[in-house]
């Protein structure tokens, strides 16, 4: 099953209650939750379906944005799927990810751009930034030159994409996005890690380097979840 077409298809129809609209918010709602998005899938539905949203108390400005944000970034990479990874297209997802947010007024945070200050990820020391656009430069060329992609790599490719944390925010959703996007350009079912298991995926992020399967193990869990609502929506 073409997953892919599918999404692009039901995008297109501009129809509701299917496995693009499921796929695109459930997605956007769990990828902005891991990092701390006060805003309920509800919400997100809202926002998907109506561009507006019920306040049920206080909320960030930068959550709404961002979410917003996020779904127009889900769409673009549909789009694209099929294209090969560049660094063109990751900054774009940065860049339509932080776009009108409070962090786009900060001159050193560099919307669309690698980053210009040192970060960490889980306490550890990341790529310095003078050597970002090197590593990136290595990393994506030896993802692209691999003739047969399965899922292993892609997630190979995310945990050193997020070892090296090429912008100043972000590194997270732009990395989720790209396992996402990757999966449907090599035909391999597509997973979106759930806000639930984010101790077991910051886990296998942690401790990737001496054991590869906490990471694996929880992606294709996931998958399997994907699976399951591909097969609620389309009987297959």
């Amino acid at each position: 099953m073409d997953i892919l077409q599918v999404l692009l298809d039901q995008k297109a129809s501009k129809l509701s209650g299917n496995l693009y609209e499921y796929t695109a918010v459930n997605f956007s709602y769990n990828t902005n939750k891991i990092e701390g998005s006060t805003l309920s899938e509800d919400d997100t539905r809202n926002i998907f379906h109506n561009n507006t949203l019920l306040a049920s108390g206080q909320m960030n400005i930068d959550d709404i944005i961002e979410m917003k944000n996020q779904l127009s970034m889900f769409d673009y990479m549909l789009d694209i799927a099929k294209e090969p990874l560049t660094k063109e297209i990751i900054k774009k997802f940065h860049r339509i990810l932080k776009t009108n947010t409070s962090d786009e007024k900060k001159d050193w945070f560099n919307v669309g751009e690698y980053k210009k200050l040192a970060n960490t990820v889980g306490g550890k020391d990341t790529t310095n930034p003078e050597d970002v656009a090197e590593e990136m430069k290595k990393l994506l060329q030896k993802y692209n030159e691999k003739k047969d992609v399965k899922i292993e790599n892609i997630i190979q490719f995310h945990f050193e994409f997020e070892r090296i944390h090429p912008f100043q925010d972000g590194n997270g959703r732009v990395g989720r996005i790209i396992m996402f996007k990757e999966c449907l350009k090599h035909s391999i079912t597509p997973f979106i890690i759930q806000n639930d298991i984010k101790q077991y995926y910051y886990r296998g992020l942690s401790e990737f380097e001496n054991e590869k399967g906490y990471l694996i193990d929880t992606c294709l869990s996931a998958q399997d979840r994907y699976r399951e609502m591909v097969e609620k929506f389309l009987g297959k």
